[in-house]
């Protein structure tokens, strides 16, 4: 079957996912989290790439990713993250070999419609896992930032969704963390799963025309509708 094209839109925002070589565990001590935090940190400055959010779970990666103007930065950044990860492990195991499945998945994201859904999505996934019971309690996402629980993230980016969420920095917070305990339905966890999946556009079939619009391409596997507003794994997705 012919790989699906990736698509990269120039200053939207991407759902970005990576998993270990045949799902095996890439985080298994807190250094390796540490180290690739780092590392994501030093080089979103490098590709001016904005990180809108985060979950490292221990055998894969989800990302919130906005390119600026030179899309193929998204693409340089995920592979000096990659790089630079497998280095770190294969030293301290005293191994050698991959460690990340050989492509990552993308899906740029309708940012009015779906890009809080997303960064809920990405953040409760160690609850839908089973790992924790709240996403507060897990430290390697980006939620505790969001709701203002640690500053340990301070090189975020605050998307322009969130910032619309309120005037002060408490008032966004409080409703950043109303919003993620809201009730999510399952159809908003499973179309931004399978845009995930499919490599396509998470987003509204007028989305998907203003995309076709932009890249002068027709777009397969158009998906109607837009949230209702995210549900949750290590193994989700």
């Amino acid at each position: 079957m012919p790989r699906i094209g990736r698509i990269i839109l120039p200053n939207y925002p991407h759902h970005v996912v990576q998993r270990g070589h045949n799902r095996q565990i890439v985080f298994a001590e807190e250094a390796d989290y540490s180290y690739y935090l780092d590392t994501l940190e030093a080089f979103k400055q490098v590709y001016d790439v904005k990180v809108f959010g985060f979950c490292l779970m221990t055998n894969h990666v989800h990302l919130i990713l906005q390119p600026g103007e030179a899309i193929a930065d998204l693409g340089q950044l995920m592979k000096r993250l990659a790089g630079r990860q497998t280095r770190f492990v294969n030293r301290q195991e005293s191994r050698s070999g991959t460690l990340w499945e050989g492509r990552y998945k993308s899906s740029p994201i309708d940012t009015d419609a779906y890009l809080l859904a997303c960064c809920r999505y990405v953040e409760l996934n160690p609850v839908r896992a089973g790992m924790t019971d709240s996403a507060a309690a897990y430290p390697w996402s980006s939620y505790r930032w969001h709701t203002r629980e640690s500053a340990d993230y301070d090189w975020l980016d605050a998307d322009p969704c969130y910032m619309a969420l309120g005037v002060t920095a408490e008032e966004r917070a409080l409703r950043y963390r109303e919003f993620v305990h809201e009730a999510i339905p399952e159809e908003e966890w499973n179309l931004i799963r399978e845009a995930l999946q499919r490599g396509q556009l998470t987003g509204s079939d007028r989305f998907t025309d203003q995309v076709e619009a932009m890249i002068d391409r027709r777009i397969e596997h158009r998906k109607p509708g837009r949230p209702r507003r995210t549900r949750f794994d290590d193994e989700p997705n």
